[in-house]
């Protein structure tokens, strides 16, 4: 498995005061023929991130139009998405979508943490909060942080996975962050599973926006980025399951790493995995945490 980078597609340069930096957490979502919608996590100059987009022509990687104002801001100081907004997926639930996030709080004199929530996505592609109450919040599963959702539905099950911080900090310095699997029937209440994907102390402890897709052989395949806790920064790893509840962590099966220079040099994070019309795209972060943008890859045999 090996993905064939496409280049650096597009580049944060808005002059919004919310849209002032990055382009995180790239997700796409079809508008017709080649050209997708891609919605991004964009910052303001405090490193408060709300959400913006771009019209991307995936096959010529031309840029159709660029929004030059947020359609979703971040909330109050009070609220549970006070201090951002990192989108994760898109899916449907009787006909209306929806757009699970994380929302980022900053407590003072506290670690930051996170919550789920949830847009409502219009028939024009608008974004409205669902409820100002964290759609997913902590709770005995889940106890210190949630983020990154990824939500698939098939054959009347909705399956969904998502980060969840077991401790800030190991014997190694990094935080434990891992992915957990929760399962719904009807797309609104979920049962929270547990443990989804293992981890291994100094090779794979911190995980991010895993992004799932299934495979010609009824499969799974998740793509996400992770820490080591050896001191690298953001790799985009992999794992793979037969049936989307037992994972095996492949990291070496990626495909994808940094660049030897430029854009994605440094890092390289956030994935987000589609098809389209017979091939399959990876839309992802480069150096600082999206600040330079997001690129475009595609898988290919070689």
């Amino acid at each position: 498995m090996h993905w064939k980078k496409l280049g650096q597609i597009f580049v944060p340069d808005s002059t919004h005061p919310k849209l002032v930096s990055h382009a995180a957490n790239p997700l796409a979502i079809l508008l017709e023929g080649d050209v997708f919608r891609v919605f991004y996590s964009g910052r303001d100059i405090n490193s408060r991130s709300s959400v913006g987009y771009v019209d991307i022509d995936i096959i010529t990687h031309e840029i159709i139009y660029s929004h030059n104002e947020p359609v979703f801001v971040h909330g109050e100081d009070n609220s549970f998405y006070s201090h951002g907004v990192s989108i994760g997926n898109c899916y449907e639930v009787k006909g209306q979508r929806y757009i699970l996030f994380m929302g980022w709080q900053c407590p003072e004199n506290e670690h930051w943490r996170g919550d789920v929530g949830r847009l409502c996505v219009g028939s024009d592609l608008s974004l409205t909060l669902d409820s100002e109450v964290p759609f997913m919040a902590s709770d005995v599963t889940d106890p210190v942080s949630l983020s990154y959702p990824w939500v698939v539905s098939e054959d009347g099950l909705y399956q969904m996975w998502y980060g969840s911080t077991v401790d800030w900090s190991s014997e190694n310095g990094e935080m434990i962050h891992v992915i957990n699997h929760a399962s719904s029937i009807d797309g609104h209440d979920w049962v929270r599973d547990g443990l989804a994907v293992p981890f291994e102390l100094g090779t794979a402890q911190a995980f991010s926006r895993p992004t799932v897709v299934k495979n010609t052989d009824a499969s799974y395949s998740m793509w996400f980025s992770y820490r080591s806790g050896t001191g690298e920064k953001y790799r985009i790893g992999y794992a793979h399951s037969g049936n989307g509840d037992k994972w095996e962590l492949q990291l070496e099966q990626a495909g994808i790493n940094v660049s030897t220079d430029g854009w994605d040099s440094d890092m390289i994070e956030y994935p987000f995995v589609f098809d389209h019309k017979e091939s399959r795209y990876m839309l992802y972060n480069g150096n600082d945490f999206g600040g330079t943008g997001f690129g475009l890859a595609v898988l290919t045999n070689d």
